[in-house]
C-alpha cells in the first residue's frame, strides 16, 4: 500500500507503507515529516495489519486528525481515504495513483491529471520554486530577504537548519577587493527548519566546509560529512556531529557575496543531487534579489544624502538672508528678530557683539561638542544660566532634560532631598516618595547655580556622586546610577576660596574640568546698546505696549554707567522705562544711580556728562575703553599679558586697542612684554 502525501504548498510525495509503525509529525524523528504549523510535532502513526490493512490513530495531536472530513481517534483505512492532519495544515492519500488525487483539484489543473511520479514532483517543485522566486523579488529590504532566503532553501529540500553568510560592502556599497576571507564574513541570518533564530550561530556550523565553498567558488553536498574523506580533519564537522551537508556560493558581480549554507543532522543522505540543483539555481535567484535590495538601500540612501543636502541649502539660504537683512544696522536686526520665531535656545538668544562676548561664543563653540563637567564663573546678573542652557540644548543632550538648582537658596537638608530624592517616612514631611533632580536629569544636564555656597558636608557628597556616577536616595538602601553632565556656576571666586579651605579642592577639580568666564556688562560697554533695545522690546511685548524710542543722550548715559547689577539691573531699568516713558525716553526717566554715570568707586565720569550731551555713543565707548587700558596697564606695571587678562580679553585684542588709540608710544617701562 503507498500513502501519497500533499503539503500546504502543495508540494507532494509518495511513501511505500513497507513499515509496521509509520509515524507523522513536524519534529525530525518522524518517519514522515511535515512542515505546517498545525501539524503537532509527533502527530498520528499508522500501523500496518495482515492482509494489506492499515490502521490511522492520532497522538493526542493539539488540531485533531481526520479521515474523510470526520474526526477520528482511530480508524482503519481503505484504499482512496484521505487523511486530513491540523484541519487543512496538511494531506494523505491511501494508494499511489496521483490521478486519484488530482481528480479533486479544480478543473483548471486537468492537464496535469496524467503526471505522475519524478514527472509530478518536478512540476510541483517548479511551482513552489515559482512563488518563492516571486516572494523573493518582492522583498527589498536586507534582513527579511536572508530570513526568507533560508526559510525557502530549507523548506525546498526539507533540511533541518540553514544559514547565509555575507561579506561586508564597504561605504560605496561595492564589495571589497581581493581574496575572500571567510573568518571576516558574518553569519547574517540562522535559522531552523520551524523558522525560529539559532542562537550563537557562528558555533553551529562548519566554517571549514563554508571556507572550502568559498575558496573553490562551487557547491558541495555530502550524503555523510562525518565519513566524508574532504572534511577529515575538520574539528567542527566532529564536533557537530554533522551528516547531510549542502552548502553553495552566492555569486554577485562575479565574485562571492556569501554563502548559503544547509544541513540536517539527523539524517544520512537527506539530499540527493537533484535537491543541489535545485538549491542551486534557488541561489541563482536569491542573488539577483539581494543584488535588487542593495540597489534599493543604495538609491534610499542617496536620496537621504539628498534630503540632506536640501536642509543645510535652505539652512544656509536663510543664513544668507539674515546676513543681508544685517547690513541694515545692528538695531535694526535686533528689532527684527525679536519679531521672527526662532531656535529656543541658540547664541542669538545672548545678545552680544563684542569681542569679549566673541571669545565667550569661541570658547562655548569647544565646550559643546564635549561632555566634560563645566563651570561658569560671573557676577551676578551676568546670565550663567543663559550659557548653561546655550550648552545644553546647542549639544547632544538637548532631547533630554535640562534641570537647575541653586545651591544658596536651600538648607542642607532640602538640598540633600531636593538632588537625591527621598522616601517616603525619610525626614518629617516626607509623605512620599520624591525623585531627585539628578535621576530627573539622567541622560541631560544638572545646572548647579552658586556652587559655592553649598556647606562641606553637601560638598562631600555631591563629590562622592560625581566620582562613583551613584547616589543613595534620603532614607533608603538603594543606590541609583544615572548619566548626567553637571554644569555649575558662582559668582565667588572658587580658587581663592580653595586657598582659604572653605571649598574642598577635589570637587573644585571635578566641576572645573572646563571653565566659562562671563564678564560683567561693564567690561563689554559695546554691547550695552543692543541688549537695552533688546530688552526694552522685550519688556515692551510683555507689557502689551510699544516701545518707546531711546535717543543717544540716554544710550550715552546707559553707556557710561557701570552696572554693578549687570544684564538683571539693565533689564529692570528696562523695564521701568516701559512704565514710565511714552513715545521716547528721556534722561529724566532713567534711575538717579544711571544718570549720574557713577564708576564702581563712586567716582563721576567727568567725560559722561558731556558724552550725554553730545550724544555721541562711540566717543564714550572708547573714552571709558582708553581709562580702562590705561588703569589694566598701570595696575599690571606695563605688562601687557597680565592687563589683557584683567580686562578680560585676548592680548592680541590689546594690542588692537593700543594702536587704536595711540597708546603704543607709551614708555618702555609702562608697557612691557
Amino acid at each position: 500500500m503507498k500513502l501519497t502525501v500533499i503539503e500546504e504548498d502543495g508540494l507532494r510525495s509518495e511513501f511505500e507503507l513497507d513499515q509496521p509503525v509509520i509515524t507523522i509529525g513536524r519534529a525530525l524523528d518522524n518517519d514522515i515529516r511535515m512542515t505546517s504549523t498545525r501539524v503537532s510535532r509527533h502527530h498520528s502513526r499508522i500501523e500496518a495489519k495482515g492482509g494489506g490493512q492499515a490502521w490511522v490513530i492520532d497522538l493526542t495531536s493539539a488540531n485533531g486528525t481526520s479521515v474523510n472530513g470526520e474526526k477520528v481517534d482511530r480508524r482503519l483505512l481503505s484504499s482512496g481515504d484521505e487523511i486530513e492532519l491540523g484541519g487543512e495544515g496538511a494531506r494523505l492519500v491511501v494508494g499511489g495513483e496521483a490521478a486519484k488525487v488530482l481528480a479533486q483539484e479544480p478543473e483548471a489543473e486537468a492537464g496535469l491529471r496524467t503526471l505522475s511520479g519524478d514527472a509530478q514532483r518536478e512540476r510541483d517543485n517548479l511551482k513552489v520554486f515559482a512563488k518563492i522566486t516571486r516572494e523573493l523579488v518582492a522583498q527589498t529590504e536586507l534582513l527579511p530577504l536572508l530570513r526568507m532566503i533560508v526559510d525557502s532553501a530549507v523548506s525546498l529540500v526539507g533540511g533541518e537548519r540553514g544559514f547565509v553568510l555575507m561579506r561586508d560592502r564597504g561605504r560605496d556599497g561595492e564589495l571589497t577587493k581581493g581574496k575572500v576571507d571567510v573568518d571576516k564574513m558574518n553569519v547574517s541570518v540562522a535559522r531552523s527548519f520551524d523558522h525560529s533564530d539559532i542562537v550563537v550561530p557562528r558555533s553551529r556550523l562548519s566554517m571549514g566546509i563554508a571556507g572550502k565553498v568559498v575558496d573553490g567558488g562551487r557547491p558541495i553536498l555530502s550524503l555523510d560529512a562525518a565519513q566524508d574523506e574532504r572534511f577529515e580533519g575538520m574539528a567542527s564537522v566532529e564536533d557537530l556531529r554533522l551528516r547531510s551537508v549542502m552548502c553553495l556560493p552566492i555569486v554577485a558581480e562575479g565574485a562571492v557575496e556569501g554563502v548559503l549554507y544547509v544541513d540536517n543532522r539527523l539524517q544520512f543522505g537527506a539530499f540527493d543531487q537533484e535537491d543541489l540543483e535545485l538549491v542551486e539555481l534557488f541561489a541563482h535567484q536569491a542573488s539577483i534579489a539581494l543584488k535588487n535590495a542593495h540597489l534599493v538601500a543604495e538609491l534610499r540612501e542617496r536620496n537621504h544624502r539628498l534630503e540632506q543636502s536640501r536642509q543645510q541649502i535652505e539652512r544656509l539660504n536663510e543664513q544668507l538672508g539674515r546676513k543681508v537683512r544685517d547690513r541694515e544696522g545692528e538695531l535694526a536686526v535686533v528689532r527684527r528678530e525679536l519679531g521672527r520665531e526662532r531656535g529656543r535656545y541658540d547664541y542669538a538668544q545672548i545678545v552680544g557683539a563684542s569681542d569679549t562676548m566673541r571669545q565667550v561664543f569661541q570658547q562655548l563653540d569647544r565646550i559643546i561638542e564635549s561632555d566634560l563637567p563645566v563651570l561658569i564663573h560671573g557676577e551676578s546678573g551676568t546670565g550663567k544660566e543663559l550659557i548653561a542652557r546655550a550648552i545644553h540644548y546647542n549639544g547632544e543632550r538637548k532631547e533630554k532634560a535640562f534641570v537647575t538648582e541653586n545651591c544658596a537658596a536651600l538648607p542642607d537638608t532640602l538640598l540633600e532631598s531636593e538632588l537625591f530624592g527621598h522616601v517616603r517616612g525619610a525626614f518629617t514631611g516626607a509623605y512620599k516618595n520624591k525623585k531627585g533632580l539628578l535621576e530627573q536629569a539622567d541622560g541631560g544636564t544638572l545646572f548647579l547655580d552658586e556652587i559655592g555656597d553649598m556647606s562641606p558636608e553637601m560638598q562631600k557628597k555631591l563629590l562622592r556622586f560625581l566620582q562613583e556616577g551613584e547616589f543613595r536616595i534620603l532614607g533608603s538602601d538603594r543606590t541609583v546610577k544615572v548619566e548626567v553632565r553637571v554644569v555649575a556656576a558662582s559668582h565667588r571666586n572658587l580658587e581663592e576660596m580653595v586657598r582659604d579651605g572653605a571649598f574642598r579642592e577635589d570637587l573644585y577639580y571635578r566641576v572645573a574640568v572646563l571653565s566659562v568666564n562671563l564678564p560683567g556688562l561693564r567690561e563689554r560697554r559695546d554691547d550695552i546698546p543692543l541688549l537695552a533695545e533688546h530688552l526694552l522690546a522685550r519688556a515692551a511685548r510683555e507689557a502689551n505696549r510699544e516701545a518707546p524710542v531711546l535717543p543717544h543722550e540716554v544710550l550715552a548715559a546707559l553707556v557710561s554707567h557701570d552696572w554693578p547689577g549687570n544684564v538683571r539691573e539693565l533689564e529692570n531699568e528696562m523695564r521701568r522705562l516701559i512704565v514710565l516713558a511714552q513715545n521716547a525716553v528721556s534722561l529724566e526717566h532713567l534711575s538717579v544711580a544711571v544718570r549720574e554715570g557713577r564708576s564702581t568707586t563712586g567716582e563721576r565720569l567727568s567725560s559722561a556728562a558731556s558724552v550725554v550731551e553730545s550724544g555721541d555713543i562711540k566717543g564714550a565707548v572708547a573714552d571709558l575703553e582708553k581709562r580702562s587700558i590705561e588703569a589694566a596697564l598701570a595696575q599690571a606695571a606695563g605688562n601687557k599679558s597680565q592687563a589683557a587678562k584683567t580686562l578680560g580679553i585676548s592680548r592680541f585684542a590689546l594690542q588692537r586697542k593700543l594702536e587704536k588709540y595711540g597708546l603704543t608710544k607709551m614708555r618702555p617701562s609702562a608697557a612691557t612684554e
